[in-house]
């Protein structure tokens, strides 16, 4: 079952999730004063580790399998993740999801993006620049092959 590409996208969504959920329910129980410090630093918090869960999956992933396996798996994963943040998240808090009206909501959406894309390619960056990626392995096995080899003799007459 884990390794259905379904499977992979819906743990990586309700992870996701999970991350957001926490994060309301801190911002719902702490005492709240009126400069909204620790709603803000929850948020922060959040998307900081919903950018380091998507740097992580998407380094380890970029190592094993080529970008066009992998790259829609997380891509899906994080839309139903967004998705459910957006639109089933709020209800966590006791809200609606357009009870701040349309400018939060985007804002919402606009910041997840934001930071999911951050984190993937920062993610897929540091594996390329360490030559972890794929492709830079698959170079250099064929670079590794190829001087492997005898030289070939060719015959002049």
């Amino acid at each position: 079952m884990r390794q259905q590409r379904w499977f992979r996208i819906t743990a990586l969504a309700v992870a996701l999730f999970a991350v957001n959920v926490i994060a309301r329910l801190v911002i719902r129980f702490s005492d709240d004063s009126a400069d909204g410090g620790a709603s803000g630093l929850a948020s922060i918090a959040m998307f900081t580790v919903i950018a380091l869960i998507l740097g992580v999956l998407t380094f380890l992933r970029s190592q094993r399998v080529k970008p066009s396996a992998w790259l829609p798996d997380v891509g899906f994963g994080a839309l139903a993740g967004m998705a459910l943040i957006v639109l089933v998240g709020p209800f966590v808090s006791g809200d609606g999801p357009f009870e701040g009206g349309a400018g939060n909501f985007f804002a919402q959406i606009w910041l997840f993006i934001g930071c999911a894309g951050a984190g993937g390619l920062i993610g897929y960056w540091v594996a390329v620049m360490l030559g972890r990626d794929y492709r830079s392995r698959a170079l250099k096995a064929f670079t590794q092959a190829r001087s492997d080899r005898p030289r070939r003799v060719v015959g002049r007459r």
